[in-house]
């Protein structure tokens, strides 16, 4: 005993040191999320050699000094160690990692014994199997209020690696998922619009402008949703392959886009033929790209892409300026597009390498800019197109005008009522969503009403019956010992008549002896007797049934009493006796318990509907054979009792454990259950100011504990 101590002291020692070492996480506000990126420690395992005991002490970590640190782009893992401190009133707390783009994430959680708990995930894990289905990475911290516990977590990737990681309750986390989806939403929307728009006027002009400009509108859009995670959650969450060769042929194929639409749209072979071939050697560099990832070296892929597409800038933005000055009107919007789309770009560089604060600007430049950029170059194929047709059909000067001023109001009309549309939507689907939720509610409340109804019923038929019963049955109880005593003084008086007449005329002794023998009369005495014990037992058995029911149907109380909980037990038994058909065998433990303040049939029920899923569990597991048990304990702690009710069945396994007091949940065959016992017994627990704990394995049994305060507040 006293080296498992000396171990487990070691380890809280251990634990407690290593806390104190770090930077402690305070999260105090359980409304919002915090960013907690400057309050991490980073270790490379460069050799890819670390293991997790070694990382938990590890005095080699770097702290960092971003809000949102950058990863160096290499082939070994990164280690993240982080010390939360709850001083919410919260038991669970969540970690975003909002990251999408990462190959493996490890999280680990330090526990009080020493050891740790962990979780994999990342980009190679299909959804389905994920904790949580999103493609950020959502990790739960049980973190107790008032104490601090240790996280590490091990990232490697096989693209550049940046941590944003949040730190907030479920609902903080939950709202900062919901904000940035829907804002990606409103961009895939603008990009779906200008796709299907440009798409229509290729049909209708029959420009080949338009369709490479909506192939690079398509993998432009893309390429935002693969480094959003959005891709990977919704085209391909199963594959990860996939996951990784879309984050290099995307980009690369956008880029090919790119460099056709430009060389097309701008006329680049005519006004600058040298930069013309310039491009085409990008062109074929993308096309490299492309044949490389097929070797699957995705890490090499993405540093040359990265240097590819820095150039690429460059020398289209080299070509914007000079057609511009050459006089050539679209291409000065291309150059006010292409100007926003490289700020964009810059702030989110620079934000990756923490020159710009992490915060909702630097973290949309890239939508922000890419949208932006997708508008207006709309704008300036569609001017492209307008001067062509003006430059070719001079006489039609006054119809392409019309023709123009009709564009620009369907044109707006279209944003509007974009905008529009999406308001309403928004509108209605919050609607919606509360009307679904109240529907719920409003279906949990009727079921368990109804169900409360019929037991409130069933507790009325039953104070009568017992009512009705009591009577006649006290009137017996109450006439079996005079009968018995009278029997007796008759079979006395008999015996002294006998003695008598035996005196006064020996003659008549034969007579009566040839009788007693003819009617068997010591056998009827003996069996006078066995019979008025017979009535005696029974009606007490009986007496005791009646108080039984009188005590369970108390189902319509709705005054606080003080009640004896043993009792309540024993009553509950007595109702549920037919259904252990002396198969399984009850073992109670009964401690001295004091009265407490409760609802007692309420609580009669609650013991019922644990008795029952007990009983079932061990059918479940015996069918008509012999073994199975009910151990019933009871006993009091320092203001409460507790009452534990422990079956050797079938068990729960980790998910059913954490349904079991959902409404409609029920693992019994069809017609079996409602599934709505344990729901209300939770419910009758909670308003007791109580609490209900499952102890369960699958195929050794379970063990429920409800503790109840003496007094209720």
């Amino acid at each position: 005993m006293m080296p498992q101590f000396r171990i487990l002291l070691l380890a809280l020692l251990l634990i407690a040191s290593s806390a104190i070492a770090q930077d402690t996480i305070f999260y105090a506000n359980a409304a919002n999320s915090e960013l907690v990126g400057k309050r991490i420690y980073i270790l490379d395992d460069s050799k890819n050699n670390i293991s997790l005991s070694e990382a938990f002490h590890s005095d080699n970590y770097i702290k960092s000094k971003a809000e949102a640190p950058s990863l160096e782009v290499k082939p070994t893992p990164f280690w993240v160690k982080l010390v939360v401190a709850n001083k919410t009133s919260l038991n669970t707390l969540s970690l975003n990692l909002g990251y999408p783009t990462i190959d493996s994430v490890r999280f680990y959680t330090a526990l009080p014994d020493g050891g740790f708990d962990s979780i994999i995930t990342g980009e190679f894990v299909p959804y389905y199997l994920r904790p949580t289905r999103h493609q950020d990475y959502i990790f739960r911290l049980m973190v107790p209020p008032g104490e601090a516990r240790t996280f590490l977590f091990k990232v490697s990737a096989s693209e550049p690696i940046q941590l944003p990681v949040t730190i907030g309750s479920f609902k903080a986390i939950a709202e900062d998922i919901f904000t940035r989806d829907l804002l990606f939403g409103m961009y895939a929307g603008i990009i779906l619009v200008m796709l299907l728009y440009n798409l229509f006027l290729f049909f209708t002009v029959r420009d080949r402008s338009y369709l490479y400009y909506v192939g690079y509108i398509l993998f432009t859009g893309l390429t935002q949703a693969c480094l959003q995670g959005y891709a990977a959650r919704f085209l391909y969450p199963q594959s990860f392959f996939l996951a990784n060769a879309m984050v290099v042929w995307v980009p690369a194929l956008s880029g090919i886009f790119a460099i056709v639409f430009i060389n097309h749209f701008l006329q680049v072979r005519t006004f600058t033929p040298v930069l013309y071939r310039v491009l085409s050697g990008f062109l074929i560099m993308y096309c490299g790209i492309l044949a490389l990832s097929l070797t699957g070296n995705y890490l090499l892929c993405t540093g040359i892409m990265q240097l590819v597409v820095t150039l690429l800038a460059v020398v289209v933005y080299i070509i914007a300026v000079k057609i511009t000055l050459k006089g050539y009107r679209p291409a000065k919007i291309f150059l006010l597009a292409w100007t926003i789309f490289i700020a964009a770009v810059v702030v989110f560089v620079l934000r990756n390498f923490g020159a710009v604060p992490y915060n909702g600007f630097s973290y949309y430049a890239m939508q922000i800019g890419s949208a932006i950029e997708v508008v207006l170059l709309s704008f300036a194929l569609a001017d492209k197109i307008n001067l062509f047709r003006m430059e070719k059909e001079e006489s039609q000067k006054h119809a392409m005008e019309a023709l123009k001023e009709n564009e620009h109001i369907v044109r707006g009309q279209n944003v509007m009522l974009e905008k529009k549309v999406n308001e309403r939507t928004h509108e209605l689907r919050l609607s919606n969503d509360g009307l679904n939720k109240a529907m719920e509610e409003l279906k949990d409340a009727e079921a368990q009403l109804v169900e409360s109804e019929k037991m409130a019923s069933l507790g009325q038929l039953t104070a009568g019956i017992a009512h009705e019963i009591n009577n006649p049955i006290n009137f017996v109880t109450s006439n079996v010992k005079p009968l018995n005593r009278d029997v007796k003084m008759l079979l006395e008086a008999m015996d002294v008549m006998e003695r008598i007449i035996i005196e006064k005329s020996p003659e008549n002794h034969k007579v009566i002896l040839n009788y007693k023998a003819e009617i068997d009369y010591d056998y009827l005495k003996e069996e006078i007797e066995q019979l008025l014990s017979g009535i005696s037992d029974g009606a007490s058995r009986t007496a005791e049934i009646v108080k039984g029911l009188r005590i369970f149907s108390r189902l319509d109380e709705d005054d606080l009493k003080k009640a004896d909980i043993n009792e309540g037990m024993d009553s509950t038994l007595i109702i549920t006796n037919n259904m252990l058909n002396n198969q399984i065998k009850v073992i109670k433990h009964y401690g001295n318990l004091p009265l407490i303040e409760c609802y007692p049939g309420k609580l009669n029920q609650v013991f019922l509907n644990m008795i029952s899923n007990g009983i079932y569990a061990v059918r479940k597991k015996y069918g008509e054979k012999e073994g199975g048990e009910l151990h019933i304990t009871t006993g009091t702690e320092t203001d409460c009792v507790f009452i534990s009710i422990a079956d050797n069945g079938t068990g729960m396994d980790e998910s059913t454990k954490k349904r079991l007091f959902e409404p409609f949940f029920t693992t019994k065959d069809v017609g079996e259950g409602t599934g709505l016992g344990l729901s209300i017994a939770y419910n009758t627990i909670n308003k007791h100011s109580g609490q209900v704990l499952i102890e369960s394995q699958l195929g050794l049994g379970s063990k429920f504990t409800i503790k109840l305060p003496l007094v209720q507040k």
